[in-house]
């Protein structure tokens, strides 16, 4: 009786219905704690990758009233992404770079019940490409699993936090790291790689809950075979296996555009092993694609209706597009595999042949609509796109703000974007005013869909840049991006926004500016709440029907983690990780000043220094009413 009554106290009711069963699997208590709205056991709160949460507590009518409930220091400095995990009453706490976990018990005052201090050689930290930081943990078969930077993952005892297993996932020394939150779907432990900036040929992989042995390795580029891709592999979209959408592939992608699309009905689709025949010649090393980078880094939903896990790829390597030809499949594209096998049922590329790092790693997110599964990618490149999720049909393509300019439209058959001649770039060709910057419209700071209102929330970037290509030579564990750029604030005069869309056109509903890019993930819950953190220390709480803020707080660095919400012993609370980092305040913690530092953030960013200390300081704020 008591329990039902702090479930109503709650909205908690409604909640249980929201959750989809999972089917049995090796990871049953994650079902089980996933189900239950006081909890956050997964990175995005639940396998949609939603980010959105049933408790009500906290409503439009009483949110003004939130106060900081208590707060907790990581100790550690540089740039806090992600979000705990919170399993019953215990909330399982990570940092940047030495990647500290600490479980703290919420019956006794946030004690520490075990802490984990891995041992990593600091050197790591040099082959980092866009600050020292950490996306989470994963829970599961009585495990959180942690994904150090340095490629060790480890599976720690839920209760104790004693090692259970270890697996090396990639090798620093040639560049490759890792700061993606692992994954838990059944059985399985999902984890990628990044190092396109180094030339590492990337992957993703899936490990055995169990005992840490790999599942199956799927590469970003490569033969068919090492990519996964099997005779049924995009046979409802055969034009997105096309040998090459633009014209002439092999002239260098000269200023004027040379780079023209391809008329949709002269396509030929079908095409095997491109991720080896659209990496043409000439090529700065080997053959291009064996050190074509196609990082994974991002947040990974699962359909179980489907066996399907969907996720994107990184930026192809080098950046300068001159030495490397060609599609360059399959970095930029969005795959749907098969968790059990790998093999790829569909994907898509969206940026054929990058010429400005428009990554495609960002988060997807399932939603239902009409009795289908959709799924949602908001990309870098300034579209935000929607897919039959099953097929990977596309069914919407749009621009998620007017200042995008570097490509007109996107065919919605072949999934080909329309390049602008004026923003092609080449080798020792300064291209200017090309928006968005490399950065991207967003970044890793991941969306979230709410089911009641049916819109997605995106946290955006408004930056354009300044991008020249540079000749760079490979070595092997040295930096390899071959561009410089500066950034600066697009057309409506900030660097920020968040924004509501209807994911099913992808037309903008509403649209806030904000002076900094909005660097946190968003929160959504079923009171209509949108929660989301900016780069100066704001987490807000906006009305997501109309956009209007309610409430906000200063809190301690910049906000580049992601909100998120529980419930323990009938009270909501709501909670971020500050710390200030990532690409956009990386060159603040180091004390760089030159504006194409870090890949130009010390120019773009520059004003960070009057909001923020450097190196950002990380910290738990956790509110409630």
């Amino acid at each position: 009786m008591k329990l039902n009554k702090i479930k109503l106290a709650l909205g908690l009711v409604a909640g249980f219905a929201a959750s989809a069963p999972m089917v049995a699997s090796a990871a049953a208590d994650q079902e089980k704690a996933i189900s239950d709205p006081n909890n956050w056991a997964h990175p995005r709160g639940n396998h949609t990758n939603n980010g959105h949460s049933a408790l009500t507590q906290i409503n439009k009518g009483n949110v003004k009233n939130l106060k900081a409930a208590w707060t907790f220091a990581t100790g550690v400095n540089r740039g806090h992404e992600g979000s705990p995990l919170v399993i019953g009453s215990t909330m399982y706490v990570h940092t940047a770079f030495p990647n500290n976990v600490y479980a703290l018990d919420l019956n006794n005052d946030q004690k520490i019940v075990w802490s984990y201090f891995p041992k990593q050689d600091p050197s790591v930290q040099a082959v980092l490409c866009c600050d020292n930081v950490n996306r989470g943990l994963a829970f599961g078969d009585g495990k959180i699993i942690l994904q150090q930077n340095d490629g060790v993952m480890v599976a720690l005892d839920a209760k104790t936090g004693k090692e259970v297993w270890t697996a090396q996932i990639t090798d620093p020394k040639v560049g490759a790291t890792n700061t993606s939150a692992p994954h838990v779907i059944k059985d399985k432990v999902l984890q990628g790689c990044s190092g396109a900036e180094f030339g590492v040929r990337c992957f993703f992989q899936a490990l055995n809950l169990k005992d840490g042995s790999t599942a199956w390795k799927a590469y970003s580029t490569g033969p068919d075979a090492e990519v996964l891709i099997g005779k049924d592999f995009n046979k409802d979209t055969p034009l997105y296996s096309a040998l090459s959408v633009y014209e002439d592939v092999n002239g260098g992608n000269k200023q004027g555009g040379s780079f023209k699309k391809i008329p949709t009905d002269q396509l030929k689709g079908g095409e095997t092993d491109l991720g080896v025949k659209t990496w043409l010649k000439p090529q700065a090393v080997k053959d291009g694609w064996q050190h074509g980078g196609g990082s994974v880094w991002g947040w990974w939903p699962y359909d179980p209706k489907t066996n399907l896990v969907f996720y994107g790829t990184g930026n192809p390597s080098v950046w300068n597009p001159d030495v490397r030809p060609g599609d360059n499949k399959w970095s930029m594209t969005v795959f749907a595999r098969d968790l059990d096998t790998g093999m790829a049922r569909w994907g898509m590329q969206m940026t054929p042949h990058d010429e400005w790092d428009y990554d495609g790693i960002n988060e997807v997110i399932l939603f239902d609509k009409g009795g289908k599964t959709y799924a949602w990618h908001h990309d870098r490149n300034g579209f935000a796109y929607t897919w039959q999720a099953d097929n990977g049909v596309l069914v919407a393509a749009e621009k998620v703000h007017p200042f995008v300019n570097w490509a007109t439209d996107v065919d919605l058959k072949s999934g080909v974007p329309n390049k602008v001649a004026e923003h092609a770039t080449h080798q020792d060709y300064n291209t200017k005013g090309t928006c968005p910057a490399a950065l991207g419209t967003k970044d890793q700071q991941p969306a979230a869909y709410s089911p009641k209102t049916g819109l997605v929330y995106s946290p955006m970037n408004h930056v354009c840049m300044t991008y020249e290509p540079v000749e760079s030579k490979y070595v092997a564990g040295q930096p390899w991006v071959g561009a410089t750029l500066t950034m600066f604030a697009g057309p409506d005069g900030v660097m920020g926004g968040f924004a509501a869309y209807d994911p099913m056109t992808n037309k903008k509903v509403w649209y806030n500016k904000e002076k900094f890019s909005a660097w946190g993930g968003a929160l959504t819950t079923d009171s209509d709440l949108v929660f989301y953190g900016t780069l100066d220390r704001w987490l807000k709480a906006l009305d997501a029907k109309s956009g209007k803020e309610l409430w906000k707080f200063q809190v301690g660095s910049g906000v580049i983690g992601n909100a998120f919400t529980y419930g323990h012993k009938g009270k909501q609370y709501v909670g971020v990780l500050s710390g200030i980092g990532g690409w956009a305040g990386v060159a603040m913690n180091l004390g760089l000043t030159n504006d194409t530092d870090a890949l130009g953030a010390a120019g773009g960013y520059k004003e960070l220094t009057k909001y923020n200390a450097a190196p950002g300081g990380g910290a738990l704020t956790v509110f409630s009413l």
